[in-house]
């Protein structure tokens, strides 16, 4: 029962009685591995426990990385302080080598500031916000560890590194881990100090603006400084982890000939209840999830017209953020704190939208669809930061909302008919996704809960083409595309263990060069 798996205490309560054994003898309890199953209702906690009788743990519960000092080592370069662009350059010092890692935006504490603006006065820094700087999008949306994709690498291995640097141990047991918007910033700094003390390199407000090439190899990149404009030059092979929406790098790269391809993603809106109503429906119980049961998330998923409906970055407990990463737009997310104790709960609603789907045949053409529709949300919502906004009922059967609920959306929302304005392709399917969803799970289609526009920045609208076995670009030698932005992973873990992949790759390189 949950209260059982409340505490440690608790654990060893239930285990001494079921077992038949004497508490006093039950020295430590590890859980290696935690779920909730709400199928009925009665809520069950799954725990897989390894029991300490009469001695104590003898390692810790996570496997430490040594990191020796590689300051006179040959040169990485790196662009990017995302979790594609941290795990790379962390693996690189491992490997015996030497990262420069080059970043436009600002280290994580610095950020907030950027942040903050953009609720306070409406302004959004086009180098410091919710995507660009230290961690990357994910430093303030969460810090979500689940992933699917364990086929490439070792979730493992990431997730001690985390704890390395100052996560919670219970990330190796939650079935779901997370680490809350409120302390992943934390854990960020301390792994750029390892990167420091190892001897490599940290550029913050250092913007790539090219690559060094010669002879279709690349020798290093071309940067300014954004505070004293000076223009300057890093050399080694460049592992590229500049993130889902650095469209600036997607366009230096068509530009300059260097082969990209348009990619499948999803976009749709953002859709907040209240925390109470989501953990009624999803643990049966009008009292919702009382003193033992965590925030309750939610995944639905169904198909529309030949098109993939779906839920996307669960954020339960909550809150819905302003993700532009520059003016004349609108972008929204969602992010958590450890706790996950906001009253309300959101996640993307989102609809496939495949490259066919769009006119043209150009590798920016994905990109391009994104732009329009984030430039007409910001129309739509005064040209501010203020969010069109429609309740999600309403929304259902094409009617105006004449009020919105309570949001936690901070720069405010404003009553719009997103059913009239957003494509056709994603309100038909929206809408009859939304059906779907409330018939598997009674009372979640419903007015209580708003729709928040527009949710685009779901992965990369770009692929930049590589080799499948050396990670390097298909006719580019010494560049390493790697994560999210380059097409290849989503989210943080994913990302983190293609960083790796990407730094395992260029030490081959370098070691056959």
């Amino acid at each position: 029962m949950p209260q059982q798996a409340a505490n440690e205490q608790s654990i060893k309560e239930y285990v001494a009685r079921e077992q038949g054994t004497d508490i006093r003898t039950l020295r430590h309890i590890r859980v290696l591995k935690r779920s909730i199953d709400a199928r009925q209702r009665t809520i069950y906690v799954n725990l897989k426990v390894r029991i300490y009788i009469n001695e104590d743990p003898d390692d810790e519960a996570f496997a430490r990385v040594i990191y020796n000092n590689v300051k006179k080592r040959p040169a990485v370069v790196v662009v990017g302080a995302g979790p594609g662009g941290l795990f790379a350059a962390l693996r690189l010092i491992e490997l015996g080598l030497r990262p420069i890692v080059v970043e436009r935006g600002k280290d994580v504490h610095e950020r907030k500031k950027d942040l903050s603006l953009i609720t306070k006065i409406q302004k959004v820094d086009a180098e410091s916000n919710y995507c660009f700087g230290e961690g990357g999008a994910g430093a303030y949306s969460d810090g979500k560890l689940y992933t699917r994709s364990k086929k490439r690498g070792s979730t493992e291995k990431i997730l001690n590194v985390f704890c390395q640097h100052g996560a919670s141990t219970a990330i190796l047991s939650d079935a779901h881990p997370h680490i809350g918007t409120d302390k992943l910033p934390r854990v960020i700094e301390n792994m750029r100090n390892t990167i420091l003390a190892s001897g490599g390199e940290v550029h913050f407000q250092t913007k790539m603006t090219g690559l060094l090439l010669h002879d279709c190899r690349v020798e290093g990149i071309e940067a300014v400084e954004l505070v004293s404009g000076r223009q300057v030059e890093f050399r080694g092979p460049v592992i590229l982890a500049t993130g889902h929406s650095a469209r600036d790098v997607y366009r230096y790269l068509f530009a300059s000939g260097i082969e990209i391809e348009a990619k499948a993603l999803a976009m749709g809106v953002r859709l907040e209840h209240p925390a109470m109503l989501i953990d009624q429906i999803q643990y049966h119980n009008r009292n919702g999830r009382g003193n033992w049961l965590p925030a309750a998330e939610y995944s639905f998923v169904t198909q529309v017209e030949g098109r993939g409906v779906y839920s996307f970055c669960m954020c339960p407990g909550g809150f819905v953020i302003p993700a532009a990463t520059g003016p004349q737009q609108i972008v929204v997310n969602g992010m958590s704190p450890a706790n996950r104790g906001t009253q309300w709960s959101n996640s993307g609603m989102v609809v496939e939208i495949h490259p066919e789907d769009v006119e043209g045949d150009s590798p920016l053409r994905m990109m391009d669809y994104q732009e329009r529709l984030e430039h007409d949300c910001w129309q739509q919502g005064n040209m501010k930061q203020t969010a069109p906004a429609q309740r999600m009922a309403d929304f259902v059967n094409n009617r105006l909302s004449y009020d919105l609920p309570r949001s936690s959306y901070a720069p405010g929302l404003i009553s719009s008919p997103l059913h009239f304005w957003m494509p056709s392709y994603i309100v038909s399917r929206l809408q009859q996704g939304f059906k779907n969803f409330g018939r598997m799970s009674h009372g979640f289609l419903t007015n209580e809960a708003v729709l928040i526009a527009t949710e685009t920045r779901t992965s990369s609208p770009v692929r930049i083409i590589r080799d499948n076995d050396t990670l390097q670009h298909i006719t580019v030698q010494g560049l390493f595309p790697c994560g999210e932005g380059a097409g290849y992973a989503g989210g943080i873990v994913s990302t983190g263990i293609d960083g790796e992949r990407c730094a395992d790759m260029c030490h081959q390189y370098l070691m056959n060069a």
